[in-house]
């Protein structure tokens, strides 16, 4: 027998609703490593394909928002061992789209994988830093906890394409938020991978969509999308940013503008409270007597 054959190329698709659509517009673009080398085909995304993943976001989003926050890290951490388990694909994908060598791109893939064991770390923790019970004059509980802010479009760093997407996405989904994400333009093929990974744990399908192709293609329809609740405006350039927040504005949409981040170091919590909102309640503390309140 002989041992000529022909490789197999891998197929890059979308991510949406838990499924694995080629772009309803039939188009592609090529993708290219640091030296302009071909490595695939990936899809480019329509705005057809942006209303349809923001259609699916909402859809997982009740579901997710209501699941406990233990399982919501449980979740995320089945993710992480997954992640951990192909390793070598994620190292050759880095290593191809940031022009980096094979030892230096699994450093960043590891940072990646710790990365997204942390924010899977926090999802049962967040409430207790940033909510709490508050004093009040009268017989009452006053208690402000933090819930999430609905379906968050995220626009993923072009330069760092799986460090800062995890940077920028597991914050979104550790908090309860649905997300659809732009992946970097020019280096789309490790967030069409995380995909994979996502589609084979147990978050659920509608949770994370991503979709590949030209940023501001994809982006300025999520901007202007009424059903969007929030935007991360973390891949854009300046001149994009400053459009995309004018769109946002239609709706009242929570921004996060783009700002220097090296995503190599530890992150605070700002993008865990980026995507919350903080909701209040009121109770009474039961009968007052004579000797003061009870309850």
């Amino acid at each position: 027998m002989s041992d000529a054959r022909l490789s197999v190329f891998k197929t890059y698709k979308l991510y949406v609703g838990g499924k694995f659509p080629r772009s309803e517009s039939g188009r592609v673009y090529e993708v290219t490593d640091s030296k302009g080398k071909w490595l695939a085909n990936a899809p480019l995304s329509s705005r057809k394909d942006a209303r349809d993943a923001v259609v699916a976001a909402r859809k997982a989003f009740g579901a997710w928002s209501g699941a406990t926050a233990y399982n919501r890290g449980q979740v995320l951490y089945r993710v992480a061992e997954m992640l951990e388990g192909r390793r070598d694909q994620f190292t050759r994908e880095v290593a191809d789209a940031e022009g980096l060598s094979k030892s230096k791109a699994a450093a960043v893939v590891d940072a990646t994988i710790d990365r997204w064991v942390w924010y899977a770390g926090w999802t049962d923790k967040i409430a207790q830093v940033v909510g709490g019970g508050n004093p009040v004059a009268g017989p009452y509980f006053n208690l402000s906890s933090p819930e999430p802010t609905g379906v968050v479009a995220v626009v993923a760093p072009q330069e760092s394409s799986f460090l800062g997407l995890v940077s920028v996405l597991a914050p979104v989904i550790a908090t309860g938020n649905t997300a659809v994400v732009v992946a970097s333009e020019k280096s789309p093929l490790p967030a069409l991978s995380l995909a994979e990974v996502l589609a084979t744990s147990d978050v659920p399908g509608g949770v994370v969509n991503v979709l590949s192709g030209r940023t501001a293609e994809i982006a300025t329809p999520l901007a202007a999308h009424q059903d969007v609740n929030a935007i991360d405006l973390a891949g854009a350039d300046e001149e994009l940013a400053k459009e995309l927040e004018i769109a946002a504005a239609d709706n009242l949409k929570r921004v996060l503008r783009p700002q220097p981040v090296d995503y190599a170091e530890t992150p605070g919590i700002d993008r865990l409270t980026a995507f919350l909102e903080t909701k209040t309640v009121w109770h009474p503390t039961g009968s007052l007597g004579a000797s003061g309140s009870s309850y």
